[in-house]
């Protein structure tokens, strides 16, 4: 079977049911339908407060292909195959982006049978997030556009607007675009331009912000660009950060779903990792690690660029003292990447930050001969379907079973 006939033919328990789970109530939760919600506000603070922790697991890769790499397939099977052995794991992962479903990637729920549901709603809309940040960002510059027109008094030379528009497909006819054309009433003729959504630094902010009043704060500090005298001009010069705030008071609560196998997965934001930090928002981490004994977290792109930002410089340190395990798949591997994989292993290790690393060659010796004769499928078909089937069916127990002998 497709992973989407695989998906469609699960039958799903209502959300409430695995929100109970992790401890969490009906009252805790704002419904989408029957297998979708939203951590509320008050439980959301409760949870960013507590000093319950569990140890974060982080899933990652070494070299980006077209196809991607297998690390929500592999992060969702993990989390599976804890909670088969009888530890409370929860699944913590980012939104997938409608530009890479529309385009060659596909979907970003995993595959085979580890996958995230109900499938079809988490890539396509979802609980609106992605569309409120585009909201959000095209209001930005619908507002500092509308400022030029209406006198400019900030004195914002328009060569110097860093700002873009966004729109959350694959259009590359609106990377580079000329705006304002038409009569005096049409705005101010200049060059800007489009990128995906996920790559806005509305999405970063949004992801890295816990309540209403950080988020407030990082939007007001962003530099929109320049005046004639070559001076910084940041968006809260403006005055208009609460009208972009009120549009993502939602975007900015976790959601809740299910695995396959009936597990709580959180999914939340989704930065690409070779522009801000490439991991799900600091709220759903938050959330996971004070209702689960474990937490399967993904970071995207490559290990030299999302380790850095997920073991160094997370925006919350009792999230960043959680990182006890790491898991590199690695595929077509650059020696540079891996190189450089270990230095910064080693030094999370020497820091105290992390227990045990563990890379391809190592799951062969933790998990024994078992696994081994996996490895070599593992290896050359890491980005491919054969690593969905295989990862979703016995890889997940497996490598379950060998984290926990650490």
């Amino acid at each position: 079977m497709t992973d989407i006939e695989i998906a469609q033919k699960n039958v799903m328990v209502p959300v409430s049911e695995v929100a109970a789970k992790i401890g969490l109530t009906e009252k805790d939760l704002d419904f989408y339908g029957s297998y979708k919600a939203k951590i509320n506000f008050e439980k959301l603070n409760s949870l960013q407060s507590s000093e319950k922790r569990g140890k974060l697991v982080l899933v990652t890769a070494m070299t980006p292909t077209a196809a991607g790499e297998g690390k929500s397939t592999v992060t969702i099977a993990l989390g599976d195959g804890l909670n088969k052995i009888g530890k409370k794991t929860v699944i913590a992962l980012r939104e997938p982006s409608l530009g890479p479903c529309f385009g060659i990637k596909g979907g970003a729920c995993g595959g085979g049978y580890a996958q995230v549901v109900p499938m079809e709603d988490i890539n396509l809309h979802f609980t609106g997030d992605i569309h409120a940040i585009t909201a959000a960002n095209n209001l930005m510059a619908a507002l500092i556009d509308n400022h030029l027109q209406q006198g400019n008094v900030l004195n914002i030379d328009p060569r110097t607007i860093s700002w873009k528009r966004c729109v959350d497909l694959n259009d590359r006819s609106l990377r580079n675009v000329i705006i304002g054309l038409g009569s005096r009433v049409d705005g101010i003729p200049r060059e800007t331009h489009f990128q995906i959504s996920v790559a806005s630094e509305i999405m970063a902010i949004v992801c890295l912000s816990k309540n209403i009043s950080e988020l407030k704060e990082k939007i007001s500090r962003i530099i929109i660009g320049q005046t004639y005298t070559k001076e910084n001009v940041t968006f809260g010069q403006l005055n208009c950060t609460g009208a972009v705030a009120a549009l993502l008071k939602d975007a900015i609560r976790p959601n809740l779903v299910q695995t396959l196998e009936k597990n709580p997965a959180f999914i939340h934001g989704g930065p690409f990792a070779n522009i801000a930090h490439g991991c799900n928002s600091i709220n759903a981490t938050l959330c996971a690690l004070a209702t689960g004994d474990y937490v399967v977290t993904e970071a995207g792109f490559a290990p030299m660029i999302c380790l850095p930002n997920i073991a160094f410089n997370s925006s919350d340190k009792r999230a960043r003292r959680s990182l006890w395990f790491f898991v590199i798949l690695a595929g077509s591997t650059i020696q540079l990447s891996l190189i450089f994989t270990i230095y910064a292993c080693k030094r999370l290790i020497s820091t105290g930050r992390m227990s045990e690393v563990c890379t391809n060659s190592q799951m062969i010796r933790y998990c024994g001969l078992v696994f081994s004769k996996y490895s070599r499928i593992f290896l050359r078909h890491s980005s491919g379907i054969k690593i969905r089937v295989f990862a979703s069916s016995r890889f997940g127990l497996i490598l379950a079973k060998g984290l926990t002998l650490q």
